[in-house]
């Protein structure tokens, strides 16, 4: 096996790795390596760091190492030695970038939500499935922007009819336990 072709395969490997990682989203693969001043959720105490190596900067680096040695070897290999050497140079510069774009761009503003950011006790919804005796509907409600729905009972036993707003007074084993919301009124 030539160099040459050790860097073309090199490179095929990580571009194909790469494009089926984007793809699939199978990039989550990763080892917890913290580099200094990476972090996400800017000072979220449930914030984790992120992964230096992963699946993207691997493949990104086995991509440029492959490209940039390949080019190398072709038009300037006479020293076999500085060609691996400017090459692992260009992977880990290549693998630095994506680094970068991932924690910087992309995970800038990820963290983990709270017991206290998922509750749904207290919150005030719309029937989209009729709840009556014995018998589980369904709640929609908007939590955190995002319009959520979830399986509900009513808390006294009584029909509560489609599209009437409801309180969730309690959330027990997945189902949501609700009364009007017109009996709370003044």
């Amino acid at each position: 096996m030539t160099w040459s072709l050790f860097y073309l395969c090199c490179f095929c490997v990580g571009l194909l790795l790469g494009l089926l990682s984007a793809v699939t989203g199978a990039g989550h693969g990763h080892v917890h390596v913290r580099w200094p001043g990476t972090h996400t959720g800017a000072g979220h105490p449930h914030s984790a760091s992120t992964p230096a190596l992963n699946g993207f900067t691997f493949t990104a680096f086995l991509c440029w190492f492959g490209g940039a040695g390949y080019l190398l070897e072709r038009h300037a290999g006479r020293y076999a030695w500085s060609t691996l050497l400017l090459a692992m140079l260009s992977g880990l510069v290549g693998g630095s970038l994506i680094f970068w774009f991932l924690s910087t761009i992309l995970l800038s503003h990820e963290r983990a939500l709270s017991a206290e950011e998922t509750a749904i006790t207290g919150v005030v919804g719309r029937v989209s499935g009729p709840l009556g005796e014995g018998r589980t509907g369904e709640i929609l409600y908007s939590q955190l922007g995002v319009l959520r729905s979830s399986p509900a009972r009513s808390a006294d036993e009584t029909s509560i009819g489609r599209d009437a707003e409801v309180i969730v007074l309690r959330y027990d084993e997945g189902i949501a336990y609700v009364r009007p919301w017109n009996e709370f009124e003044l």
